[in-house]
Parts: C-alpha cells; structure tokens; sequence
C-alpha cells in the first residue's frame, strides 16, 4: 500500500480524495477501534467515532483552521479519543483513564464541543444518505457542489440537454433530502417536531 505524509493527508482531506480517505480508513481506523472496543465501546461505535474524526478534521482543513503540531496518526487518535470521552460522559459511563493505544495530544475544548459533536452527528447522517443515492445521482450532486458548469456535466454524464441537466440534479437533491428528512435520527437537530 501507498504511503502518504502528512501533508498529502492533509491536502487530499481538504480536496475529499477517495484515495487519501480510503487509506486513512486503511491506516488508522483499526487504531482507533481498538481504543473503543478496548474502552466499552462496540465496534459500531468506533465506525462513528472515527467517521466524526474525520469530518472534524474535514471541517477544520476545510476553514483553514488546522495546523498540525504533531504526527497526523497522533492528531487523529487524539481527536477521535476527545470524542469518545464525551460520548461516554454523555452515557454517564465512567473513565477516569482510558487505555490508550497511542500517544495523545491535549486538544482545545472549543476544537470539540458539544455544537461540534452535533454537526458531526448531522453530517454524518447526511453522508450515509448521500452514499446510499445511486451512483450517478452522487456523480451528478459533486460535479455541481464542485462548481462545474451545466454544460460539462451533461457531456461527462451523457445527457442530451443542459435542461435534463439542471433537471437531474433536482431529483437527485429532492432524493437526498426525502431520506435524510425521513430518517428518525434527524429529529434531534431541530427544536420543532417533524411534520407528520
């Protein structure tokens, strides 16, 4: 396997490269669910814990807020285990030490309080939808996030018009929100109940 440094993590995070998120799940999940499993957690939630690291990290490259001061193995362990020390408070399980598997920084608070754990939440939840739209309407929705113009995408898609086009992208976004609005865990979020 292709090793990458830290700052090709970095940078294909920042640009969302399969490549570069396949490998750190390759990398550095199996770190991580370790840590969980090892500290009461099963491994569905070490799935959630490393998936809310990454959009953490994610959103932090993404603001130009991120500047690693030690090893980017460290700096996603130490994430992911700050994380998992507020899932557990908020289980009212109790850890006065975990059993690290590897060395940890000390992170800010404000780097993950409980607005972050939430929108981590909520994207992620958006991001199991997303990837459960079939594949060429999750084509057809990066191509037009990524600002790519109407008339580009109908030729790499192979549709006939700019309107079928503009059309497509429509479905594919009324698709996404039916399954994210639909879904029970999304209530949460928001102050009002969902309409029946």
């Amino acid at each position: 396997m292709i090793h990458y440094s830290d700052e090709a993590i970095l940078e294909g995070l920042r640009l969302r490269s399969d490549y570069i998120i396949n490998f750190a799940y390759k990398e550095f999940y199996p770190l991580i669910k370790f840590l969980v499993t090892d500290n009461g957690g099963i491994e569905e939630d070490a799935e959630a814990i490393f998936q809310d690291g990454i959009v953490t990290l994610y959103n932090k490259i993404s603001q130009n807020q991120l500047e690693l001061t030690s090893p980017f193995k460290t700096y996603i362990y130490s994430v992911c285990r700050s994380l998992w020390l507020q899932k557990l408070n908020k289980r009212k399980a109790i850890y006065d030490k975990l059993k690290d598997v590897e060395e940890f920084i000390e992170l800010p608070k404000a780097m993950l309080c409980e607005a972050s754990i939430k929108e981590t939440e909520l994207h992620r939840i958006i991001q199991i939808h997303f990837l459960s739209l079939p594949d060429s309407c999750q084509k057809v929705l990066k191509l037009f996030i990524h600002k790519t113009p109407v008339k580009e995408i109908a030729g790499i898609m192979g549709f006939k018009t700019e309107n079928y086009t503009k059309t497509r992208r429509c479905l594919c976004k009324d698709d996404l929100k039916k399954r994210v609005a639909d879904d029970p865990r999304i209530n949460k979020f928001f102050n009002h109940e969902k309409p029946n």
